[in-house]
C-alpha cells in the first residue's frame, strides 16, 4: 500500500466525519416533521434532496474540491 492509498483512506474517513452531522440534521428533520402528522408521502419527497446533497458534499470534500483552489496564499482582497 503506497501513499496515495492511505491519503485517500483518510480523505473518505475525513468526508464521512464532516458530512455525517448534515445528514443527522436532515434525518432527524425529517422524522420531526413526519412526527407532527403531516402525511408520510412527505417522507420520500424530502429524503432525496437530504441524501443527494449530503453525497455531493461528501465527494466534494473527499476530492479535494472543498479546497482553495487558486493557489494564490498570499492574496490580499484585491488591495
Amino acid at each position: 500500500m503506497d501513499d496515495t492509498d492511505g491519503g485517500f483512506q483518510k480523505g473518505r474517513k475525513a468526508a464521512t466525519f464532516l458530512i455525517l452531522p448534515f445528514v443527522a440534521l436532515g434525518i432527524g428533520n425529517l422524522i420531526l416533521i413526519l412526527q407532527w402528522g403531516i402525511d408520510p408521502l412527505w417522507g420520500f419527497v424530502l429524503l432525496p434532496p437530504i441524501l443527494f446533497i449530503s453525497a455531493i458534499g461528501w465527494i466534494a470534500i473527499r476530492g479535494g474540491f472543498a479546497e482553495d483552489r487558486t493557489g494564490d496564499s498570499d492574496y490580499n482582497g484585491g488591495v
